[in-house]
């Protein structure tokens, strides 16, 4: 029988700001190689044993998931949109309940996709030692051998007559907190205990009746949410109403602490949850010196220290640091000690409470035609790089408040304004006058790329009347 992997990939990421921000977090950014977290987590969890996966992700993030995924030449059987974020449990609920009325033995690999495992076959060959377990009606969760004491992670208690470096699945004793580093210590030192991966498997019909047991009332309010459920392009939206009831908790606290039929795997391999710029340092192989520094980053007499510039248009410079992160991008800067990387949520928070947009939002906006920058914003205009994807359409529109000037720099677009439609090519322009219901298109196979310039008294995203969209987006700056 194969496993189908569920993949959750909703979250928001702070704590790795500012790269990872709310309209475009940690998992589907290049943190560790050329491939997205998303993508590798994909690629990790396919071939022999293994059926398509099965994507758990928010409304902004959806047509990022099906980009993500061709690109590296796969397809989910299923994205399920949550409404709002409500944390694993009733993520995982949805998931099992749509996957058992498709089929109803099936078995489900549950893995955050913001993860570092870098060896793929390892990992597969402890799902495999872990699959009769789960099998036989059991969950399965996946401990690491901890190489530190840690104090960013739960830990997993084993029974006392468990192995810790057993190659098939062991009594579990008790989940545990987050320690303070003194118990991490004492923990360490045990050889008892594990990291929580957070990372399960289990049967389809396996986790329904835990929830049934432990969490009914969620669970018929999930099931209200995927039986109402619509489909949109080749997305299911939960439904948004029984959404808002269910309780915002974590599988953890709502089925594991109270389950009974529980087993560990233990995992020797290598793993992160990157949770932190610290993480990205300790799994980027620093120099002999213990740096690490990126493409325009430059170090000098330092060690222990990450610099990292995300712009080939900001050189960043560390001359005899310690112990330091520097993260550098054209509309935001972090320097911290590396032992206060975890406290990167509270600057985010105090960003929100100024108002500022770096806080959630990057320069680059994804669209699923592609994506735009914000060059240079004043009174009453704004200039971006708007980048379209070979056979990819903006929506048939007009704005209330806006004009715009369209010069292509690469490629060809072909525009509608009103009833003229006309192909622009490269150092050609064409004026999109206020109140024109017009489009863009790129009809090649080569990118275009154009500068847009607005002019009005509103330039809010939020200006869009949509007509006709092949996203099948509603109005608004998303839709």
């Amino acid at each position: 029988m194969s496993i189908t992997p569920i993949l959750l990939c909703g979250g928001s990421g702070t704590r790795l700001w500012p790269l990872s921000r709310k309209s475009y977090p940690k998992q589907f950014a290049d943190l560790l190689g050329e491939e997205s977290l998303f993508q590798a987590s994909a690629r990790r969890l396919q071939g022999d044993g293994f059926a398509a996966p099965v994507i758990l992700t928010a409304n902004d993030f959806r047509f990022i998931v099906t980009e993500q995924l061709a690109a590296v030449e796969q397809a989910a059987q299923g994205i399920l949109i949550e409404p709002e974020g409500r944390n694993t449990a009733p993520a995982i609920a949805a998931a099992a309940l749509w996957l058992v009325a498709r089929e109803p033995e099936a078995m489900m690999l549950v893995a955050p996709s913001d993860h570092a495992i870098p060896d793929p076959q390892a990992f597969r060959a402890a799902v495999a030692a872990a699959l009769p377990r789960a099998e036989a009606g059991d969950i399965v969760t996946f401990g690491i051998a901890p190489t530190r004491p840690e104090t960013g992670y739960g830990y997993l208690e084993l029974a006392s007559d468990a192995a810790p470096a057993a190659d098939s699945p062991q009594p579990l004793a008790r989940f545990v907190e987050k320690p303070d580093l003194a118990r991490a210590a004492e923990m360490l030192a045990a050889g008892r205990y594990l990291w929580n991966a957070g990372i399960f498997l289990f049967s389809a019909q396996t986790m329904i009746d835990a929830f049934e047991t432990h969490a009914p009332k969620m669970l018929a309010k999930v099931r209200e949410a995927v039986t109402g459920a619509a489909q949109d392009l080749s997305f299911t939206r939960l439904a948004a109403d029984p959404w808002d009831g269910v309780e915002d908790i974590s599988i953890d606290y709502a089925i594991m602490e109270k389950a009974t039929n529980l087993a560990v795997m233990p995992y020797k391999g290598a793993w992160s949850d990157l949770g932190g710029w610290d993480a990205v340092w300790m799994e980027s192989e620093p120099d002999a010196t213990g740096t690490v520094t990126s493409d325009h980053a430059t170090a000098i007499d330092c060690t222990d220290t990450l610099l990292r510039s995300e712009s080939p248009e900001v050189e960043l410079v560390g001359i005899g640091l310690t112990d330091i992160v520097a993260v550098a991008m054209n509309d935001a800067v972090l320097v911290a000690h590396k032992s206060e990387a975890q406290r990167v949520k509270e600057a985010v928070s105090a960003l929100k409470a100024r108002g500022a947009a770096q806080a959630t939002s990057l320069p680059i906006d994804h669209r699923p035609w592609g994506w735009f920058e914000s060059l240079v914003t004043g009174d009453r205009f704004q200039v971006k790089r708007i980048h379209v994807n070979p056979g990819a359409a903006l929506s048939l529109q007009s704005h209330h408040h806006r004009s715009e000037h369209w010069i292509v720099v690469q490629g060809t677009a072909k525009v509608t304004v009103d009833d003229d439609e006309v192909l622009v090519t490269e150092n050609q322009s064409v004026y999109i006058p206020l109140g024109a219901v017009h489009r863009m298109e790129n009809p090649g196979k080569v990118p275009m790329v154009l500068i847009e310039v607005q002019t009005g008294r509103y330039l809010g995203e939020d200006d869009i009347i949509r007509y006709d969209d092949v996203y099948a987006r509603g109005p608004g700056a998303k839709g």
